[in-house]
């Protein structure tokens, strides 16, 4: 793990909401950055180019968020570094979308506080849910489904 991003906590479960990971998944989850109405702050773009950090050495195959622009500015910086494209998916739960665009893949969620609560209700997660800024959640499922939550921070600034 990079120097600066600490590791929160770690928890192996069974899935028991109403999605299932697929084998040999992770989802990415976090909330868009610090913001002031629709824009990111200094700090939130700070902690947007910090996320490109706490990714470093795990595979990204996709970036989705909900299109809305603070969630685009957050996800930015990563995309540029990994050469993707952001993906839209406009939808109130994109838990299942999500699930089924990431089966066998790495993908990456940038959401708000309503559809990170819902989709950690969705697949029965143990709270808190990713909501703060900062938050930054990996759900990780091994071949057999079973899955391991690792709980990490980005910091607004490097330090």
């Amino acid at each position: 793990m990079a120097a600066g991003f600490g590791l929160v906590g770690a928890a192996g479960c069974a899935l028991s909401g109403r999605e299932r990971m697929a084998p040999n998944s992770r989802l990415i989850v976090l909330r868009h950055a610090d913001r002031a109405g629709e824009v990111l702050t200094d700090k939130g773009e700070a902690r947007a180019r910090a996320l490109v950090t706490a990714l470093e050495g795990l595979p990204v195959d996709a970036i989705y968020t909900p299109g809305i622009h603070r969630n685009e500015q957050t996800a930015a910086p990563l995309a540029a570094a990994r050469g993707l494209p952001l993906e839209t998916l406009s939808v109130e739960d994109p838990t299942a979308e999500l699930i089924r665009r990431g089966a066998g893949r790495s993908v990456v969620w940038v959401g708000n506080k309503n559809n990170l609560a819902v989709i950690w209700d969705t697949l029965a997660q143990p709270d808190p849910p990713p909501v703060d800024y900062g938050d930054l959640f990996i759900l990780e499922s091994d071949a057999t489904g079973r899955v391991k939550l690792e709980r990490r921070r980005v910091p607004a600034e490097r330090g």
